[in-house]
């Protein structure tokens, strides 16, 4: 049975890479991925064939993995963050239906609600959910349900892909869909750029939060009603008693 791993390599730092995906792409002939990763890590995986697609053509870099995989190579599809998670892992599994020669091997990384979270503080210490508003393969009005659903039922929210070019003002559309369930006062944080050069983070209100530019590379955390401000920090707290 040929091996062939679905890496996630984190928020982008080498150092913030678990063990197991680093070895991985030690052991392998072949890294592919979205031209972006790829060049995240090149530069520690000396030695490595790279094999890249743009984005939008996640289907071509799926098939060209297994084909790789079919010359008997080791081979690493990466994604950024968890692989598992809005990354390939599901799709590797859809496509590898037609290479039953091949096994996939999953290797989980630090996906951006939990780099970003240990950046803010604790943010996701309680009930927590993730939305991505990016509307290309899911569309808006199934967003603006889960939006609400999630403001309803009080959980700490956190936003993938909260803006781009041509959705400059979704975050804002966001914002006043969860108004609609919670406060203005409610503590919330972004980070841009996690575990990459230009790393920073900046805690704010709901209501100020709204009108905050933001943009692919940066990921929104909303709270819930008990979430707060300590310090600087975000916080949600669990419940412990006596504290």
């Amino acid at each position: 049975m040929k091996k062939l791993y679905v890496v996630g390599i984190g928020p982008g730092a080498y150092e913030k890479m678990t063990i197991e995906a680093a070895e991985a792409l030690k052991n392998s002939d072949v890294i592919i991925g979205y031209t972006v990763y790829v060049d995240l890590v090149k530069e520690h995986f000396a030695g490595k064939e790279f094999l890249t697609t743009p984005m939008k053509k996640e289907v071509e870099r799926c098939k060209m993995a297994f084909e790789e995989a079919m010359k008997g190579k080791t081979v690493s599809m990466i994604c950024s963050g968890d692989a598992g998670v809005y990354g390939m892992a599901g799709l590797m599994y859809e496509v590898g239906m037609n290479y039953p020669e091949v096994e996939l091997s999953i290797i989980a990384g630090v996906t951006a609600a939990t780099g970003g979270a240990a950046v803010l503080g604790a943010p996701l210490i309680h009930d927590f959910c993730l939305i991505s508003l990016s509307d290309l393969l899911t569309p808006w009005e199934k967003i603006e349900t889960r939006l609400l659903d999630a403001a309803h039922g009080d959980f700490v929210i956190c936003l993938y892909n909260p803006s781009s070019k041509k959705r400059h003002d979704y975050l804002q559309k966001a914002c006043d869909l969860m108004l609609k369930y919670k406060s203005e006062e409610t503590v919330c944080g972004i980070v841009e750029n996690i575990g990459r050069d230009g790393e920073s983070e900046k805690v704010m209100t709901l209501k100020e939060l709204r009108d905050t530019q933001v943009d692919m590379f940066t990921t929104v955390f909303i709270g819930n009603s008990q979430t707060k401000n300590i310090n600087g920090k975000m916080v949600t707290p669990r419940g412990y008693k006596n504290v």
